[in-house]
């Protein structure tokens, strides 16, 4: 058995808060994170997953993301499922490290919380995303400057990344071609090299 743990999405978000009224263990696993993000935020897990508010910020998101992946994790385990292994890409990394044990819950909500206050200092506003239904050698084909390929989640499941402008051209261009090409709702660009910018403050941050 493998835990694989995604990037974030506000969908993660919506599972969790059916979760947390249904499932002991999700709630009281919910509840160790809150208390580890604590120190770092200025909001409550629990009051932003029940009402959905704020999820549009940088800064809420990631850490909310991360601890619905964690107290999934937490709740499969209580059911009897054991991995073998866990990955994790992007945000589900610092997932992955916490439930394998590779960072303490403290230590894990640190860097979740602190690198999403980073970005969305520093990075939220200058940049987007943009989820293409092709395999990445034809994304990379169309690939104007100042856009990179940030993820490739799946055979034809290929996401970019960059400048704003450049990345809605370029989604406009493949619409026209009938290709379903859709932005993601961020406003900053993970994974490309806009992040070398905070590489060096997010170091001395944690």
């Amino acid at each position: 058995t493998v835990f694989v743990f995604p990037g974030q999405g506000t969908q993660w978000a919506g599972m969790g808060a059916e979760l947390l009224d249904a499932v002991p263990a999700f709630a009281e696993s919910m509840a160790r994170c809150e208390e580890a993000l604590a120190p770092y935020v200025d909001w409550s897990l629990t009051e932003v997953l029940c009402s959905g508010a704020e999820l549009d910020r940088v800064d809420v998101i990631q850490p909310v993301t991360w601890a619905v992946m964690v107290s999934l994790a937490a709740t499969w385990q209580e059911l009897g499922v054991r991995p073998d292994a866990v990955v994790g890409h992007s945000q589900g990394e610092i997932a992955a490290a916490a439930v394998a044990g590779a960072l303490s819950l403290e230590d894990a909500a640190k860097v979740v919380a602190v690198r999403a206050r980073i970005i969305g200092e520093h990075l939220a506003g200058l940049g987007t995303m943009a989820s293409i239904p092709q395999p990445v050698q034809a994304v990379e084909e169309h690939l104007p400057s100042g856009v990179s390929i940030a993820a490739v989640n799946g055979p034809n499941a290929t996401v970019v990344s960059g400048d704003k402008d450049a990345v809605e051209t370029l989604v406009t261009e493949l619409q026209g071609q009938d290709i379903r090409a859709r932005l993601i709702p961020v406003d900053y660009a993970s994974h490309s090299a806009h992040v070398e910018a905070i590489e060096a403050q997010l170091a001395d941050a944690l």
